[in-house]
């Protein structure tokens, strides 16, 4: 027999000694571990019950456990959901990229031509589409696609760089913001618009930038006021 399947074998073995609430904290822990169950992911009771052939009862008891050690929340009308991983990071972040971000689009918007401006517009149109069944992990990743498409072609390699840094430092920090505030797509693909149009109608440098950086710092914002409404008011603005 593989050592991986005797392993696998072992754990199964062990895991049926467990009682059934605590199988269902094993496995759902295990599957936020791996990245499985993202930070937002929502936690439905029936659908883990069903998948661990139980009733929703000791689910219910593993998520209380889960809760009680930061890494599940529970919010009323909403349910359970993966917490957000290394919060303050995330914040720093945003903050980061809220800068970085607007001086690049900045940069590079004298040199998107038609095509740069059209491919934007198409990726926001997509962006639109999803909008009815919302995925916020696909709706990020078009999102980046947007914003790549936009600030690619800054002039300062060094910029570029920083931007690519803080957007991959952002994927290890949180699967998807939207995944907290739905709302907040609604707002942002209008805002995408308006970037666009600022750099197609030859606005100056400075209008193209702070548009940028007040649509990613409206993220932010949306996310704070959900997440933490008495810091909220006390943010400063980027």
């Amino acid at each position: 027999m593989a050592r991986d399947e005797l392993t696998s074998e072992r754990g199964a073995e062990r895991l049926a000694d467990l009682s059934k609430s605590q199988q269902a904290y094993h496995f759902i822990k295990e599957r936020i571990a791996s990245g499985l169950f993202a930070p937002g992911h929502r936690l439905v009771l029936g659908g883990i019950a069903g998948e661990l052939d139980m009733s929703v009862v000791p689910v219910r008891e593993a998520i209380r456990q889960l809760e009680a050690e930061g890494l599940v929340t529970f919010e009323r009308n909403v349910g359970a959901r993966v917490s957000m991983v290394d919060d303050t990071q995330y914040r720093y972040s945003m903050q980061a990229l809220s800068i970085l971000e607007g001086t690049a689009t900045a940069l590079a918007a004298r040199r998107l031509t038609a095509d740069d401006l059209r491919r934007a517009r198409r990726i926001n149109e997509l962006m639109i589409e999803t909008l009815d069944s919302f995925d916020p992990r696909a709706f990020t990743s078009l999102n980046h696609e947007f914003h790549s498409t936009l600030f690619s072609k800054c002039a300062n390699p060094r910029m570029l760089e920083l931007v690519e840094a803080e957007w991959g430092r952002l994927g290890h920090l949180r699967d998807s913001t939207f995944s907290f505030v739905p709302g907040r797509a609604q707002e942002s693909v209008h805002e995408h618009e308006n970037i666009v149009l600022l750099i197609e109608q030859g606005a100056p440098l400075g209008e193209i930038e702070k548009a940028a950086r007040r649509h990613r710092s409206a993220t932010l914002d949306a996310y704070m006021i959900h997440e933490h409404p008495d810091e909220a008011l006390g943010l400063p603005a980027f």
